[in-house]
């Protein structure tokens, strides 16, 4: 990643459900993945069953819209696709 700002995630979750600890793991496999490719990954507590992950201001997933919640696989890819379409993601590029 070149010496531009680096990208911010931000996984805004229903706390009312519960799903910080969902909601953590997934901002947990991020850091792992992408390091120090990104320059924030945050949690934000929601209510009404919000499960929401956005690169900077792009909204690269919804629960609602999905009707699902993201697999650790795909968020990944979503992420990479963004930043570094090049990059390899090893085990969660195969199908």
């Amino acid at each position: 990643m070149s010496d531009l700002r680096k990208p911010r995630i931000s996984i805004l979750y229903c706390s009312q459900c519960n799903w910080m600890l969902r909601a953590a793991w997934l901002a947990q496999e991020l850091l792992n993945t992408f390091g120090q490719d990104l320059g924030e990954v945050a949690l934000q507590p929601g209510t009404g069953g919000i499960m929401e992950i956005r690169l900077d201001d792009e909204l690269i997933f919804s629960r609602k819209e999905a009707g699902r919640f993201p697999e650790s696989k795909e968020l990944k890819q979503l992420v990479r696709d963004r930043i570094d379409p090049d990059r390899p993601l090893g085990h969660s590029d195969r199908k």
